[in-house]
């Protein structure tokens, strides 16, 4: 799945390389003692006040742009030389996701000084612990905590098939924080990594395409059993995606119209429904050519007719024989 390219965070990004490039340009008149933010009072106090603010706005521009920069380094490095499967993608994405967050808090913390804020002061004013609460860290902390046990454990990966809640799609992100799993429609469904409690990988094993396909009554099974032995091997080159198989495993129901047959095959998850697909396309034109009838639903309707003149009268005999079976089969009652 190729990514989409975003136009506004390009645009962004150009235009806070093109700020830190003037900036570093006229970094004299911009951020010195003489500079013009210092010297041309408006004359009214809550317009002088912004205006010598600007630097300020001009250096957090510069700290995001770097901080972003730095970021877009990192992850492309850190793909490219070790991003060689899909565990390594994984713990990718997750050094990724961690060093994010550890560039927003240095940044931040940045600006704060840029602004005249201590940012020492601040920390320990507050103290770490109220810090933490204060921010809600302590299910930050749970979600991280859960994260690297993901990663480390690896019940899944980066690129898994997975169901989660019901939920079935790819793993596309093991982040510090949150997992993200895309399904076939490109829904993206966000995760908690600490209310992950339950989880069905599907890809760790391969997956068994399974197909059902009727015939006709009237067509001698040895006959028709004998067409599957002769296009097995056919079938398997035609779907390329079947790794082991197909197998045929016999009369799987004797329905009211067909008699149905079971295939199996084994494929990768993400191709199953492919190979389900690919397989009763197979399976239909081999018995079509072979001049097997896949029958449809047929309904046999039959009509009473009336006997007049029917005079039957119970003897004492028969009424001797219920009650003896009764009797006989007194011990064999389905007990509810």
């Amino acid at each position: 799945m190729k990514k989409k390219i975003n136009v506004t965070g390009l645009v962004l990004l150009i235009i806070g390389i093109i700020v830190c490039v003037l900036s570093f340009i006229f970094s004299t008149q911009l951020f010195s003692e003489n500079s013009i933010f210092n010297n041309n009072p408006v004359g009214h106090e809550a317009i002088d006040t912004l205006y010598r603010k600007i630097p300020a706005v001009i250096r957090s521009i510069e700290i995001i742009t770097f901080g972003y920069i730095i970021y877009i380094v990192f992850k492309f490095v850190l793909t490219k030389l070790f991003a060689n499967n899909k565990r390594s993608l994984t713990i990718v994405k997750l050094l990724a996701s961690f060093i994010k967050y550890a560039i927003a808090i240095v940044a931040i913390l940045l600006i704060l000084s840029a602004f005249g804020v201590d940012g020492r002061t601040l920390l320990a004013s507050a103290g770490i612990l109220g810090l933490v609460i204060g921010l809600g860290a302590q299910s930050l902390i749970a979600d991280i905590i859960a994260g690297v046990f993901i990663v480390f454990e690896g019940d899944f990966e980066v690129g898994d098939i997975v169901v989660v809640d019901n939920w079935r799609g790819e793993v596309q992100e093991i982040g510090i924080r949150t997992t993200k799993i895309i399904d076939w429609g490109g829904n993206v469904k966000i995760v908690n990594n600490s209310h992950i409690a339950s989880i069905v990988n599907q890809t760790k094993q391969l997956s068994i395409a399974v197909a059902y396909i009727g015939i006709e009554y009237g067509k001698p099974i040895p006959e028709v059993e004998k067409v599957i032995m002769d296009n097995l091997d056919r079938i398997r080159a035609n779907v390329p995606e079947i790794i082991e198989g197909p197998f045929y495993k016999g009369v799987d129901e004797l329905a009211a119209s067909s008699v149905n047959l079971l295939f199996m095959a084994k494929c990768k998850e993400e191709d199953l429904y492919i190979v389900k697909r690919a397989l009763n396309r197979e399976l239909k034109m081999m018995f079509d050519e072979n001049g097997i009838n896949v029958p449809f639903p047929q309904v046999t309707i039959s009509k009473l007719e009336e006997k007049k003149d029917q005079n039957f009268t119970s003897n004492k005999e028969v009424e001797n024989f219920v009650k003896e079976q009764r009797q006989l089969s007194k011990d064999l009652e389905e007990k509810n």
